[in-house]
C-alpha cells in the first residue's frame, strides 16, 4: 500500500476512533458489515455541512442497504458533538485528531491556499464491503453530489 491509501479491492486499513454520542468506531466493530468511511476537512463549515446533511438525508435508504456511515475529521470531539447536534446527524462522526487514520487512508495531504502550503484533510470517501475490502474510492469529493453517488455504489454491493 502506498501513501495514496488503499485502492479498490484492497483490505481496508484498521482504525479505531472516538466518535459523537460517546461511541467508538473501529474496523473490528464493523466486521461483516458494509460501511462508508468519509473524510471531511472541518466540522460545521459550508462544504462539510452540505455533505453531512446530504448523507443524513440519504441515511434511511443507506440503512435499508445495511450500510453504516462514519464521518471522519481532524477536529476534537467537542466541535464534532456540536456539529452533530446542530444538524441532527444520527451517524457517528469520528475524531482523527492525530491524523493516523487519515494517513492510513491517504487523505492527510498537502494542500495550498493563498500561496501557502499546509497539511489538511482531503475530502475523500471509501466504501468498504462486508468482507472488509475497499469496494469504491472517491477522491476530492463534491459535497452536493456525494450522497447520491454513495447510494448508487451501495446498491451495487447488494
Amino acid at each position: 500500500m502506498s501513501d495514496a491509501g488503499p485502492i479498490e479491492g484492497a483490505p481496508a486499513p484498521a482504525f479505531s476512533m472516538p466518535a459523537s454520542g460517546g461511541r467508538t468506531v473501529s474496523l473490528d466493530g464493523l466486521k461483516g458489515k458494509p460501511f462508508l468511511l468519509y473524510f471531511y476537512p472541518k466540522a460545521d463549515t459550508p462544504g462539510c455541512t452540505k455533505q453531512a446533511c446530504g448523507i443524513q438525508e440519504a441515511l434511511p435508504q443507506l440503512g435499508k442497504l445495511g450500510l453504516t456511515v462514519i464521518g471522519v475529521s481532524p477536529d476534537k470531539l467537542p466541535p464534532i458533538e456540536k456539529f452533530a447536534r446542530k444538524y441532527n446527524l444520527e451517524f457517528p462522526l469520528a475524531s482523527d485528531e492525530d491524523h493516523a487514520v487519515a494517513a492510513a487512508y491517504g487523505t492527510w495531504v498537502e494542500k495550498s491556499m493563498y500561496g501557502k502550503t499546509y497539511m489538511g484533510m482531503e475530502r475523500s470517501s471509501f466504501l468498504v464491503d462486508a468482507a472488509g475490502r475497499v469496494a469504491r474510492v472517491w477522491r476530492k469529493v463534491k459535497p452536493e453530489a456525494h450522497a447520491a453517488e454513495v447510494l448508487q455504489a451501495a446498491q451495487a454491493l447488494k
